[in-house]
């Protein structure tokens, strides 16, 4: 009898622990405790272009559980950096929550010339790097103004 009991027993926990494993499967985070990057622009260029910017990270259901306990809010140490592959490009500080973004290119015709760009946010708060869709770049271009700031959408940098 005692046999049989420890044999229940012993399947109880092992499906206790088969559910609990499925239960702590690790999710793709939020918070990462990435230190604050060094992103420098370039300081010799030929073109640039502007971008005033505001910032929306994919805040949605599967990360709302993060959420309440991390509290998401921009400070003044977040970062906005322009980048063509991993070349910076240009380097953005938050300003009353918007970003002031001068996108550079190294050569104006040829090889060196930048033809797009992606956007990465470093949030000081998530301590995590947040990467936008790719733009197309323009010498002279601007994205985005003060009365309508452009809106980049971005996702948890790979």
């Amino acid at each position: 009898m005692q046999h049989k009991l420890l044999l229940i027993a012993s399947c109880a926990l092992l499906l206790v622990a088969a559910g609990c494993k499925e239960k702590n499967k690790p999710q793709e985070q939020i918070t990462a405790n990435i230190a604050t990057p060094v992103w420098v622009a370039p300081a010799d260029y030929d073109m640039t272009s502007s971008m005033t910017a505001v910032v929306r990270v994919d805040l949605s259901q599967k990360y709302a559980e993060q959420l309440k306990i991390v509290g998401y809010a921009q400070t003044a140490d977040d970062l906005l950096a322009a980048f063509n592959g991993n070349d910076c490009l240009g380097v953005a500080k938050q300003q009353d929550g918007l970003f002031y973004l001068f996108i550079t290119s190294p050569a104006t015709t040829g090889e060196g010339k930048v033809t797009d760009f992606t956007i990465r946010y470093y949030s000081a708060k998530l301590k995590n790097i947040f990467e936008s869709e790719s733009f197309a770049y323009y010498d002279d271009g601007t994205l985005g103004n003060i009365g309508t700031p452009c809106v980049p959408v971005f996702r948890i940098a790979k």
